[in-house]
């Protein structure tokens, strides 16, 4: 590979190159904000990854739910709480106190109401413990998911709004500081460590649409006994239009750190800026209306709308590649500056004894295999082979436990000690975490997509499946035992960061900086249209209304309400 290099002062170098420069130190009140959300995060990731290791040994015929009753009275109690706080919590809370730092460090300013975000961190918090109650007390055993029929308490579902509009305040604090900086600096290209993490905040306020719509005009009346029943079918086109776009909201943010701080931790720069914000865009506008995908076996969707939907979802791809070749270019960049050489011999010269990077570089390799998988969900004759079987939770634990959760991991190692001043307890232990996370999933997800293809069903205690062939034993003691070396990894991971945060050894020198990698090509020679929000904004929205609007007038104006009434509550 030969890469030219432009001055970095790029074609006028003395303008000040404000991406590279990260001289803005973060105040004691930023650093304490951000902690809020990073502990709050690391809490909920904790129980809900302790309620992971139950499930997969259960389907190795060890049921330890008995042993934990009354805290914990069902496998379906103890589902939803995996899925709700490591699925919606942890990752939500993660996510935006990740983008709290990204914003102030790469703009070089404060936010611009800081009271703003701290409102809708605050907002969170009370829409999180609004939500834990009836789940704790077995009165939301829904999923995370919570399709109707199945019915929680009304304060499930006025939690999650909580939460939801919580996240939606902390963007509107990071609209308004992005466009405080560009008032300051007109002209100069925004910062992609601060612009990509920040589109991801636009795409989750147009996606998050879906279920507020829901909550608010069915399920919340219906919980509260102000209408008798619902609609099944439009409250699934409903979550599903939020659905598929979460999972890039979870993404964009691990892909902020490959694309912008990963180049740096390995010795290198990013190869491309432009390219970079490119596939940020193009998933704006593509991860939202393909929510059909997930909808292929449902009747109340006419075929047309599947096609259709399923050939938006490859649209997807692209961006993707876009991702996968600017991020191993940047890395192999790196490689090659510290003596790699070959033509992949250069992974040797990869930093793997850092755990921050190990940790991504890890988490990368098995999203390789997960975006493959994804390519058989979106497919409308394939689906149907894997549709509702243990595959599908294979497939996730490759792409949000493990290309956003190893990622995010692998980011703390360094983000918590930089925002407490202190050095990373044990390097060694988390790097053993994150190889063990690598092993057990490799073995735990491997497990699952067999078994999907043997038919075995999803959502389900297959340790008691009357049902469950022969064939199965083998591929559920693989569950299991992967599940064993996981729990052992969290519980690794979990102990670093308590040591990290109680230790009083400090050592300066030690403490990590934020890594922001500088661009190959001066950021300033970008095009302008790849730093401005109208033109992707207005696409995003003409393809949602071409996607999803006739369809939602549709189902909105035939609806039918005949699910159940008040009280379908079959996990009791």
């Amino acid at each position: 590979m030969t890469v030219v290099e432009e001055p970095v002062g790029g074609s006028d170098p003395t303008r000040v190159d404000r991406n590279f420069d990260t001289g803005y130190e973060l105040s004691q009140d930023e650093k304490r904000f951000i902690g809020q959300h990073m502990i709050v995060a690391i809490a909920a990731l904790t129980i809900g990854s302790l309620m992971g290791p139950l499930q997969s040994f259960q389907f190795g015929g060890l049921d330890l739910y008995p042993y934990l009753e009354p805290i914990i009275q069902s496998y379906y109690q103890g589902l939803t709480l995996h899925g709700v706080l490591n699925a919606l919590v942890w990752t939500t809370f993660f996510i935006t106190g990740f983008t709290t730092l990204t914003t102030v460090k790469g703009l070089r300013r404060p936010l611009a109401y800081p009271k703003l975000n701290k409102f809708g961190f605050w907002l969170m918090v009370v829409g999180l413990v609004t939500t834990a109650v009836p789940i704790l007390t077995d009165s939301a055993s829904v999923l995370y998911t919570f399709y109707p029929p199945l019915k929680a308490s009304w304060a499930f579902y006025a939690g999650l709004t909580l939460v939801v509009v919580g996240s939606w305040i902390e963007g509107y604090g990071f609209f308004l500081t992005l466009a405080a900086w560009r008032k300051e600096n007109r002209g100069v290209r925004s910062p992609f460590i601060s612009l990509g993490p920040i589109i991801n905040a636009a795409m989750w306020q147009i996606a998050t649409l879906g279920v507020a719509v829901s909550i608010l005009t069915m399920l919340l009346p219906w919980s509260l006994g102000l209408i008798d029943n619902t609609d099944p079918e439009l409250a699934r086109t409903y979550f599903w239009f939020t659905g598929h776009p979460l999972v890039y909201f979870w993404l964009l943010p691990a892909y902020t750190s490959w694309y912008g701080m990963l180049p740096k931790q390995v010795g290198g720069k990013l190869f491309s800026d432009s390219m970079a914000r490119l596939a940020f865009w193009m998933f704006l506008i593509v991860s939202v209306p393909v929510g059909f995908h997930h909808q292929f076996v449902d009747p109340g969707v006419p075929e047309t709308w599947k096609y259709i939907h399923a050939i938006l979802t490859y649209s997807v791809f692209f961006p993707s590649m876009i991702t996968a070749f600017t991020v191993i270019a940047s890395l192999e960049y790196g490689a090659r500056r510290n003596g790699g050489t070959g033509l992949v011999g250069w992974i040797r010269k990869l930093p793997w004894t850092d755990p921050s990077v190990a940790a991504q570089l890890l988490a990368a390799i098995l999203f390789m295999f997960g975006g493959i998988g994804g390519l058989t969900n979106a497919s409308y004759n394939l689906n149907l082979v894997i549709h509702n079987t243990a595959w599908v939770p294979g497939h996730f634990h490759l792409t949000v436990a493990t290309a956003v959760t190893l990622s995010f991991m692998g980011i703390t190692y360094w983000l918590v000690p930089h925002i407490m001043g202190k050095q990373l307890f044990s390097p060694t232990t988390a790097l053993v975490q994150a190889w063990t996370w690598f092993v057990g999933m490799i073995i735990f997800s491997n497990a699952m997509h067999v078994l999907g293809l043997l038919g075995a069903p999803r959502r389900s205690p297959l340790g008691d499946a009357a049902y469950a062939p022969e064939e199965w034993n083998g591929h559920l003691l693989r569950v299991s035992i992967g599940g064993a070396i996981l729990l052992v990894s969290v519980l690794l991971y979990v102990y670093v960061m308590v040591r990290t945060a109680i230790s009083k050894k400090v050592e300066p020198a030690l403490v990590p900086e934020v890594p922001i990698a500088e661009s190959i090509r001066h950021p300033q020679l970008t095009p302008v249209w790849l730093d401005r929000f109208k033109p992707w904004l207005i696409a995003a929205a003409l393809l949602l209304v071409i996607a999803y609007g006739p369809q939602f007038v549709d189902q909105i104006f035939n609806m039918n309400l005949n699910s159940p009434g008040p009280d379908f509550v079959p996990w009791k």
